[in-house]
């Protein structure tokens, strides 16, 4: 068993258990773990059905990081297994059936994102298809028969489902299962992720014990709240900021919040000292301080952690001159069309919007123009030599 030279004083005990964490089972054993010396092994799925992180991925990123930095061990499971399964329900726009191709790329990607905030040197990268690609039948039948259908209709959106008569597939039961055999293949000490992993999070601590290893400490952040201000982030529905994107899109993006969620965001993605929390929170109740001026503090933070300070600042004189200001920038990406290109798919195409529903959305709502003039056509037809403006923050010249 590796050890680390010393237990984390209480400062930076304090800081891992406490700020932007929503549960940990149990924080007793986990306090007694990281006083021990060992090496933790810090386990965390990668669903790699798409490739692109956004900053609600940064919570648990970030706690990714402070286990690093205290000498800890990450492990990233990429789930290339449970992808080329694809979601039995055939509902969800999230977890498509993909290729074994298909997922290597995704994953690539997903990857070189996430070494921006989490130590590459430091963390050990697992594919679930290393233990499931042996599986066979009757290795799956002795894993199924750990567990009680109740255990798992005690699940909140399994128990909901069922008592709508909703459909739930065989399949579907199965996740919580490979999740939970994914903690017992790489021993891990630690599961982290968001709090709607909960249940999946408990049933690995129970198979790790009944499979004769020490059962993981749970450790799980908050989810957080999308640019609509109403869902968690997710790049289905469109309210996200992608930690790939532009620095000046980052930085617009952020400016976008709503008021209410300045401190969520302040507490969950940045390093800014509570001390200094505290003060911003009482200035937003109090309303002596404009939430703008916070919000460009956050987004230059944001940005600082993603890109660096000088990107951070450009970003900001960016944003004033662009939306502010209203002025257009001085220098547009350039994007060469064919001759039948159409507003919809140009905006897609060029990097606009993430998606077609995404810019069929923005056009709709009168956000896009081309040459300063609205459009509502989302077939209408785009000639050369034109700027197009979608949303606030967002400049193309087609050629």
């Amino acid at each position: 068993m590796k050890t680390i030279n010393k237990s984390p004083n209480s400062k930076d005990m304090n800081y891992l258990l406490k700020r932007a964490v929503a549960e940990i089972i149990s924080e007793t054993e986990l306090v007694q773990l990281l006083q021990s010396g060992k090496t933790l092994r810090i386990k965390e799925g990668l669903d790699p059905s798409s490739p692109d992180i956004h900053v609600g991925h940064m919570a648990s990123l970030r706690k990714m990081r402070q286990f690093q930095d205290l000498g800890h061990k990450i492990v990233i499971i990429v789930g290339d297994w449970t992808a080329q399964i694809g979601d039995p329900t055939g509902r969800s726009v999230t977890r498509p059936m993909l290729t074994a191709e298909q997922v290597k790329a995704n994953a690539e990607t997903y990857l070189k994102q996430f070494f921006k905030i989490v130590d590459k040197e430091k963390t050990e990268v697992r594919f679930q298809s290393e233990w499931f690609g042996k599986f066979d039948l009757a290795n799956v039948l002795r894993l199924t028969s750990k567990f009680t259908v109740a255990q798992f209709l005690a699940r909140e959106d399994f128990n909901k489902r069922f008592n709508e008569q909703k459909p739930i597939a065989i399949t579907e039961l199965l996740y919580p299962l490979m999740q939970a055999y994914d903690s017992v293949a790489v021993q891990a000490d630690v599961e982290l992720g968001g709090t709607d992993q909960k249940f999946n999070f408990l049933v690995g601590r129970e198979l790790q014990s009944m499979m004769g290893q020490h059962p993981q400490q749970c450790f799980m952040v908050p989810l957080l709240v999308g640019t609509d201000g109403v869902q968690k982030m997710s790049k289905s529905l469109g309210n996200y900021i992608g930690i790939a994107e532009a620095p000046e899109t980052i930085y617009g993006k952020t400016m976008s919040i709503r008021d209410n969620l300045i401190m969520q965001y302040f507490e969950l993605v940045t390093d800014v000292p509570e001390e200094e929390l505290s003060e911003f929170k009482k200035h937003l109740e109090n309303n002596t301080e404009n939430p703008m001026a916070l919000k460009k503090r956050l987004a230059r933070e944001i940005v600082t952690q993603l890109y660096g300070a000088k990107e951070a600042q450009e970003a900001g004189e960016y944003f004033i001159k662009t939306v502010q200001k209203k002025e257009t920038p001085d220098e547009i990406k350039e994007f060469k069309i064919n001759a039948d290109a159409t507003i919809g798919r140009l905006l897609v195409d060029a990097g606009l919007a993430a998606s077609r529903s995404e810019a069929n959305r923005l056009i709709l709502q009168g956000a896009v123009s081309i040459d300063g003039v609205k459009i509502i056509d989302i077939n209408q037809h785009i000639g050369k030599n034109v700027i197009i403006k979608a949303g606030k923050r967002r400049y193309l010249k087609t050629i």
